[in-house]
């Protein structure tokens, strides 16, 4: 009696869980297919006005222009973060020294401040670079991902040095063993810093924000905040479908290497 109790306390949990983690999402959706007056007045169901509020988006704002954009930042970021991040988590990993190791501590310190105490020096640096309103001007902060060195490093703990020094026996160069052996050997944790990376650059705001200042170089985050100070009335119909359309790519790119972020965050590593 009592173990069929605590079955139905834990079901009973996990559907209120699944309820609380689902309803945002398809209350989203239910948005984009309704008005914005029935959306004010509290309306779950779908609707008929999916084709019109995609009409008015797109009449106003160059929608594809501006994802094309943010799929370009994302993208770039992602590459290039995977690449110079897990580099370094390499070398801190299985090139010790006390130096870096005092380096590695200062990184994980700086993780500390907060992106807002950067705005300013960043700014400054891209203006004399003469980026200011140029993509590489979000990309380049982006591709600095401290989080990912120290996940790329936790991971590298459990790469067996064995194989390393075998390679090195063989006469294979450090960019060799590293690019042709540890990288396919770790696929895996690349799916799931790659999903994490994506996700943070697909949805920064701030750096946009600072940075692009014309309609033709904004990304979906900026549309979606131009959007609810458009006008004095807020049109959530429209701005629902904005939403829906922008969540799509983190979904998809999720869907297929779900399985490899799971398997990545829990440090796997393929033998």
């Amino acid at each position: 009696m009592k173990r069929n109790v605590n079955t139905l306390i834990k079901y009973l949990f996990l559907i209120v869980a699944a309820f609380v983690s689902i309803f945002p999402f398809y209350w989203m959706i239910a948005g984009a297919t309704n008005t914005s007056n029935q959306i004010a007045a509290g309306k779950l169901t779908l609707g008929n006005q999916l084709i019109t509020n995609l009409q008015q988006l797109f009449s106003n704002y160059n929608v594809s222009l501006i994802m094309w954009n943010s799929i370009k930042i994302s993208v770039i970021t992602v590459l290039f973060s995977l690449l110079i991040t897990s580099l370094a988590a390499f070398g801190f990993e299985k090139f010790r020294t006390r130096s870096s190791e005092m380096i590695y501590s200062l990184f994980l310190l700086c993780m500390m401040i907060p992106l807002a105490a950067l705005v300013i020096p960043l700014f400054k640096m891209m203006s004399g670079l003469h980026l200011v309103n140029q993509h590489i001007a979000v990309i380049l902060p982006l591709v600095n991902n401290l989080f990912l060195i120290f996940f790329f490093r936790q991971n590298f703990k459990s790469f067996p040095d064995g194989i390393l020094d075998a390679s090195r026996i063989e006469g294979a160069s450090e960019y060799t063993i590293f690019f042709r052996i540890v990288f396919p050997m770790m696929h895996s944790t690349y799916a799931a810093a790659a999903i994490y990376a994506f996700m943070n650059s697909w949805n920064s705001y701030l750096l946009p924000l600072i940075f692009l200042q014309t309609e033709d170089r904004q990304t979906m985050t900026l549309l979606i905040s131009n959007l609810s100070s458009a006008s004095y009335v807020a049109n959530y119909g429209v701005q629902m479908t904005a939403i829906v359309i922008a969540t799509i790519p983190t979904l998809v790119l999720f869907l297929f290497m779900q399985r490899g972020f799971v398997k990545g965050m829990t440090g796997s590593l393929k033998l």
